[in-house]
């Protein structure tokens, strides 16, 4: 299984088509579109997220380092310009900000369900593992959405993306029992992550 995967990655990194991502964990397709020029909300947005990493790393909040922080950020915002392209996925209306909560909660909980499954795997050896890959769709447009999506997915131990074409989302899976219906709990889980996603995200 782990030289087929290995195949599937060659394959599409000669191909041009994919980015590794998460130090070579999650795979996803290059996604054309991106000519949607960012507005004044995106660069903002950058402008805010720089702000808020130089803060975090700063570990202070005096006004040196706002100040310093607010600085390097709008320098920064500035020569990010041309890349902010990947903001245009993000949907800016007042409910954003519940989904983007509402995605965090499912995701945390299925972390932490997902590192509890792994850990007795773990510690009960004798466990059969019967690895699977499963296609399914996602109904998120954007490269961001996909972006979030499928690393979320691959985050979350027993899972992994492997790539995404169109709307299509390759998944591995570490054990599938025999009669379960892997298809439709992947596309379950999809499901789940997206219905926030889609709540802030195109």
């Amino acid at each position: 299984m782990t030289g087929r995967l290995s195949a599937i990655i060659r394959t599409r990194l000669k191909a041009g088509r994919i980015v590794v991502l998460g130090g070579g964990t999650a795979v996803g397709e290059i996604q054309p579109g991106l000519n949607e020029s960012p507005g004044w909300q995106h660069y903002l947005l950058a402008f805010a997220l720089c702000w808020i990493a130089w803060l975090l790393l700063a570990g202070g909040l005096g006004a040196e380092e706002i100040i310093a922080g607010a600085v390097v950020a709008f320098g920064v915002t500035l020569v990010s310009g041309p890349h902010l392209a990947v903001f245009t996925g993000v949907r800016f209306n007042a409910t954003a900000p519940f989904h983007l909560a509402g995605f965090l909660v499912v995701f945390l909980r299925s972390l932490l369900y997902a590192n509890l499954d792994m850990a007795r795997r773990v510690l009960s050896p004798s466990l059969p593992i019967r690895p699977a890959v499963v296609e399914v769709e996602t109904q998120l447009q954007s490269v961001l959405g996909r972006l979030l999506l499928t690393n979320a997915i691959t985050l979350t131990p027993g899972t992994l993306s492997v790539d995404v074409r169109a709307n299509r989302l390759t998944v591995h899976w570490v054990d599938c029992p025999p009669g379960l219906d892997m298809s439709g709990k992947t596309q379950a889980i999809v499901s789940a992550f997206e219905r926030h996603l889609r709540g802030f995200l195109k």
